[in-house]
């Protein structure tokens, strides 16, 4: 039985994870876009606020370890482009070569995240505009406050990474 999961991170790995108890004999294939499965979210702004001072320090598991943990097929820098469930198969893009493939599937969970929304406003694409999601949004801003004499930080969205967000623009 092949079993497909779009997406990595908290939901993809931990649906991975489960289905690898309850499913010994399938093959379970997780189709990541990003370069990263596994990474702790709410220490994003902790990173780019100097309390978690290595970037290392962010990863809980790299896609290789996770994979002879859990024998599932791990491709990260891969995103599904197109599903066809009449035919069950999903049609993938390599995003380093753009070479696309299918893939069969008997079970698919889908697990994509979210993108951040970015209103439609004059300057939203301006220089020092930044929305935090995941690693690479992270290292932008890190650089970003690493090059300029950042004074005053405006965070749009109070749940908790916004808040924590702020906290360390503080602390900064």
């Amino acid at each position: 039985m092949n079993i497909v999961i779009i997406g990595g991170v908290a939901g993809g790995e931990t649906t991975a994870a489960r289905l690898r108890r309850n499913e010994e004999n399938a093959n379970i294939i997780m189709i990541e876009r990003g370069e990263h499965i596994s990474y702790a979210n709410c220490g994003l702004p902790y990173y780019i606020g100097g309390t978690i001072a290595e970037r290392e320090n962010l990863f809980v598991q790299t896609p290789e370890a996770f994979s002879l943990r859990f024998k599932v097929d791990v491709r990260i820098l891969q995103e599904a482009v197109e599903v066809l469930p009449d035919k069950k198969i999903i049609r993938i893009q390599k995003l380093q070569s753009g070479e696309t493939y299918e893939q069969a599937y008997d079970k698919l969970v889908l697990s994509p995240g979210a993108e951040p929304v970015r209103p439609n406003l004059p300057g939203i694409d301006s220089e020092g505009i930044f929305t935090l999601r995941n690693v690479a949004d992270t290292d932008r801003i890190k650089e970003y406050i690493d090059k300029h004499d950042i004074k005053r930080a405006i965070v749009v969205g109070a749940g908790f990474i916004g808040l924590e967000m702020a906290e360390n623009l503080h602390q900064l």
